[in-house]
């Protein structure tokens, strides 16, 4: 894929896959997030005992993976790789809701109240990148 189709397919696309790494183990979670050009943004859930986000604050090199599937002759995927951090707090608490509402799908949670968890932003800055897009 060109440049200009990855950057096309991430901004287009909502949901991937973020895979984390601690102590030799790996973690991967479904995530919502954000593509500004130049890394990926994810609001993940912390319910005040997240295995998700020990692995996030571990991790100092992150993978992110996005892709679609429309039939055998169209599926694409593209893979992120770089630096992940906690965007600090206030930064977080001052970013509009409404940009939150506009970058993100609502919302889910599995196993515990929407209300009961609190947002934590995590920047993954994109250092490679790689496209790619069944031969048609």
């Amino acid at each position: 894929m060109t440049d200009e189709e990855v950057d096309e397919r991430l901004g287009d696309c909502e949901t991937g896959v973020l895979s984390l790494a601690r102590d030799g183990e790996a973690y991967a979670v479904p995530v919502a997030f954000h593509y500004d050009g130049e890394s990926l943004r994810f609001r993940l859930g912390d319910d005040g005992d997240s295995t998700k986000l020990a692995f996030a604050d571990a991790t100092a090199t992150a993978n992110f993976l996005a892709y679609g599937y429309e039939t055998a002759d169209d599926s694409w995927s593209v893979i992120a790789r770089g630096p992940l951090r906690r965007v600090p707090e206030d930064a977080w608490e001052t970013t509009a809701a409404a940009d939150l509402d506009e970058w993100y799908v609502p919302l889910r949670v599995f196993d515990e109240a929407i209300e009961e968890t609190e947002l934590v932003g995590y920047e993954l800055e994109i250092e490679a990148i790689t496209g790619r897009r069944t031969v048609r």
